[in-house]
């Protein structure tokens, strides 16, 4: 994949993710997805499969009312990106022992995203 090519295929993903469309989403991952998302430097998440990642999206789409992920800057490896991210969700529903419904949460961070054969194959989210 050119670098043209892996920026499209993460806007699109960007974009399905923020309009809340899973299927979308799932469109552009291989079977064999793997995701993890690290919170001040701990593992909240992982997911292996396509199956385990549908379920962990449906989840969390439930979360927010809205959602806005938005790259600032995109770097390209070989067989990679890393893009600088800036992120505002509001909360749908109360976090237990945390924020309540309605808290908005504004947030940087970074998501790396690796391909094989023209699809995402893993996604790692750090804020």
């Amino acid at each position: 994949m050119n670098n043209l090519d892996k920026e499209n295929l993460i806007n699109r993903y960007l974009t399905a993710y923020n309009t809340f469309d899973v299927e979308g989403m799932i469109a552009l991952l291989s079977a064999n997805i793997h995701f993890e998302n690290y919170s001040n430097g701990q593992l909240t998440n992982s997911t292996n499969g396509i199956d385990e990642f549908r379920e962990l999206a449906e989840q969390s789409k439930s979360l927010f009312s809205e959602r806005e992920q938005r790259i600032i800057k995109l770097t390209f490896g070989q067989d990679s990106a890393v893009a600088d991210i800036v992120y505002r969700g509001k909360l749908a529903v109360d976090i237990p022992n945390g924020p309540s419904a309605g808290t908005v949460l504004d947030l940087k961070g970074q998501s790396e995203f690796y391909f094989v054969n023209g699809r995402i194959s893993k996604i790692v989210d750090r804020s």
